[in-house]
């Protein structure tokens, strides 16, 4: 078991004052047997109300209004939260039987939206490499950790060339990006193999063998492994998601999982900064440090969609 305190600090400032901004969060952690948040406090700029409701992937969203002339909005999240190790699949499951099983809920109302997808431009190179590794042939469970090996391998992990908004298809054809490309493109072959996969945001703590990913929002994959359930695997540091990973919200994609999206009125130059801080203490100092600047944008219309169009820049740009 391990103890962490995530700070995740969100801070809008606009040239001049906006109004009747409507923003959604999904910042509250899933509290289930692996992971039980201790504490949760948000604060939020004028201290709004904040309403929640559970959305259909079963993630706890968070929605407030500003409506007064504000310039700045920021958004703190304190979690005091306890993560427990996971066990392993258990792959003694004879292989047939556990592809059979596969087969058999590929069309579950339960799954359906994490097994179907589209064709794209690197459906033809992942099938061959199915093929030529054989993967139908070895358990799901070490057919994952083959691909997200091979996504490890073959991408470089390189901020400032993408962003959420960048189609699989260029990733692809990058070979480079961050957490998000790494898991969108594991997302895709994990799927093209059979097997349903989902997308999942949260935050990564650090340790000696899992580096990549501290400062901001971190993603992954979670694959489902017959007889077992979901398994976390992150490809942007060939690990399995275990305690030192913790969970925001689950999804097909990131638009089902990400941190803030929101609107406002006003014309406006906008900057986003953000900053993720974990410890295995508190600390009260984070707030007084330097935020990070990810965008700046200008509005050129009166209700703008600026607050999501920043947020996801916030996504592992560090």
């Amino acid at each position: 078991m391990a103890t962490f305190f995530i700070k995740h600090i969100t801070k809008y400032s606009y040239s001049s004052p906006v109004i009747d901004g409507a923003t959604l969060t999904r910042l509250h952690p899933i509290n289930d047997d692996h992971q039980k948040v201790i504490s949760h406090l948000i604060s939020i700029t004028n201290n709004p109300f904040i309403e929640t409701f559970i959305d259909f992937f079963n993630n706890r969203v968070g929605t407030f209004m500003v409506t007064e002339p504000h310039d700045e909005l920021s958004i703190i999240s304190d979690i005091e939260i306890i993560t427990s190790e996971r066990l392993f699949p258990d792959d003694s499951v004879d292989v047939e039987a556990q592809w059979l099983e596969l087969e058999t809920i590929k069309n579950n109302p339960d799954f359906i939206d994490f097994t179907k997808h589209k064709t794209f431009s690197g459906t033809e190179d992942i099938s061959n490499f199915i093929l030529e590794k054989m993967l139908k042939t070895k358990s799901p469970f070490k057919a994952v950790l083959e691909l997200c090996e091979y996504v490890h391998t073959n991408f470089e992990y390189k901020s400032g060339i993408t962003n959420v908004n960048t189609p699989l298809e260029e990733a692809w054809e990058l070979k480079a990006g961050v957490c998000q490309d790494f898991t969108n493109v594991l997302l895709k072959m994990v799927k093209i193999l059979g097997i349903p996969a989902r997308y999942v945001s949260g935050y990564i703590c650090p340790n000696d063998d899992i580096t990549r990913g501290e400062g901001a929002t971190h993603a992954w994959v979670e694959a489902y492994i017959p007889f077992y359930g979901w398994l976390g695997i992150d490809p942007t540091n060939n690990a399995i998601a275990n305690e030192n990973h913790v969970r925001l919200a689950v999804g097909r994609n990131y638009d089902d999982c990400s941190p803030v999206k929101g609107v406002f009125k006003g014309k406006v130059e906008a900057e986003l900064q953000v900053k993720v801080e974990v410890n295995t203490v508190k600390s009260k100092a984070l707030y007084e440090t330097k935020l990070n600047t990810i965008v700046s944008e200008t509005s050129s219309n009166s209700y703008q969609r600026n607050l999501e169009v920043m947020q996801q820049h916030q996504q592992q740009q560090q």
